[in-house]
């Protein structure tokens, strides 16, 4: 897997990229993370990208050309599943999309910033509008790093472990169970009996239990 990231802060995604299980599956082949900076792609001597709004209102925009040239000239090197714009009134991110852009080949993340981006580069490449939640950010790269950390982890060969990623919460719907680890007694706060018992069958009842009773507390949006 590919995956292009456009941004006018390059330097915000330095540290995420660089760690843990990203880090190894980068080192591993499994995907190929490239950072490009939207002002390497101005016309502008000062390498200037965005610009007042049409129509009076406040704040700047990400400006049409830039943008456009550096997606075409991604785009004349490799065909991309998808182009994702990470921007507050995209569509909520979640665990099912995650699992479907980690059978991607290519990927391109455009990191919204400021007021957004010309809207003529959303009808012109966008094919993806993704939001990681109710609020707004000072730019899209953080949301394009929690992208790109949920896919990449669901690669093939990214956790060492790959039957671990299948109990995670919203794989199946609900919320992940209560997990522990030794010691099974600590000041008194004890692992239930059943997951010291042996009895798979009844450890996965008292799992799916668990994880029903959480998600109904915690989440019950999700039941419906």
């Amino acid at each position: 897997m590919r995956i292009d990231i456009i941004t006018v802060l390059p330097e915000l995604l330095e540290s995420p990229f660089k760690h843990s299980i990203i880090k190894r599956v980068q080192e591993k082949g499994l995907v190929e993370i490239v950072v490009h900076n939207l002002r390497d792609f101005s016309t502008n001597k000062h390498h200037k990208v965005d610009d007042y709004s049409f129509g009076g209102a406040a704040g700047m925009v990400l400006q049409v050309e830039p943008a456009d040239l550096a997606i075409t000239h991604l785009k004349k090197q490799r065909q991309y599943d998808e182009v994702i714009y990470t921007t507050p009134d995209g569509q909520p991110f979640t665990q099912n999309t995650a699992n479907q852009l980690s059978l991607a080949q290519n990927l391109i993340i455009f990191c919204g910033h400021y007021k957004g981006i010309d809207h003529r580069i959303r009808e012109m490449h966008i094919s993806k509008e993704i939001s990681i939640g109710d609020y707004v950010l000072t730019g899209g790269e953080l949301a394009a790093a929690v992208i790109t950390d949920a896919i990449v982890r669901l690669l093939p060969g990214a956790i060492g472990d790959e039957t671990s990623a299948l109990s995670d919460s919203f794989q199946d719907g609900l919320l992940a169970p209560p997990v522990y680890s030794r010691p099974a007694d600590y000041k008194g706060y004890k692992v239930p009996e059943v997951l010291l018992s042996g009895n798979f069958k009844a450890i996965e009842k008292w799992q799916l239990d668990q994880s029903l009773e959480r998600t109904e507390n915690l989440r019950p949006d999700l039941l419906d």
